[in-house]
């Protein structure tokens, strides 16, 4: 029993010297270190965390942060949103009548985005829409805090079309649409008249 008394004893005054020797410590700040600095894990003198936001530990270049959508470079190819395991991004098309225009590497656009939305609430950081995308528009950037005061404010908003342009885009597409059924009835007729 006095064994016991002794290395409950030794246990308390190991944790106690570990917590004192921190707790001295903790009069220097902590410096801040790049994440390929040698020791970078083992950095343990100093405040254990750092003044945020005045003082902020630096990012590396691989990191899964914030997404983020160049809209002018989609082609509404819907391929992040078919990969997407949790469903967080919601993308809307209207074929487009004519060519609208290129992305900035030359792929053809032809479609239009009335909706983008990426639901940041939900997103896991997996980084697999930004693997599949065709004209790299969608990416991660370095930003790490979206601190917000009401969760839908996690829901991102990409595309710039209002709704009276994607109602006037999708008029236009059922008028072409007509206008081709039109002629194509047209030139049947005309080939069971000339039988």
């Amino acid at each position: 029993m006095i064994k016991e008394a002794f290395n409950g004893l030794r246990t308390a005054w190991k944790g106690l010297a570990l917590t004192l020797k921190h707790f001295g410590a903790a009069s220097e700040s902590k410096k801040v270190k790049g994440i390929n600095e040698a020791n970078y894990f083992g950095q343990q003198a100093g405040i254990a965390t750092v003044q945020y936001p005045h003082q902020k530990l630096p990012v590396p270049e691989v990191g899964r942060y914030q997404l983020d959508v160049v809209i002018d470079d989609c082609i509404v190819c819907d391929l992040c949103a078919k990969i997407c395991p949790v469903d967080c991004i919601d993308i809307e098309s209207i074929k487009a009548t004519d060519v609208i225009g290129k992305t900035s590497d030359g792929s053809v656009k032809r479609l239009y985005a009335p909706k983008f939305d990426i639901d940041m609430a939900k997103c896991m950081y997996c980084g697999l829409c930004t693997t599949v995308c065709p004209t790299e528009c969608i990416i991660m950037t370095a930003e790490y805090d979206k601190s917000v005061t009401h969760i839908s404010d996690l829901n991102y908003k990409f595309a710039s079309m209002t709704d009276a342009e994607a109602a006037q885009k999708r008029l236009e597409l059922e008028q072409q649409l007509a206008e081709r059924q039109a002629a194509k009835a047209a030139a049947l007729k005309k080939m069971e008249e000339d039988k």
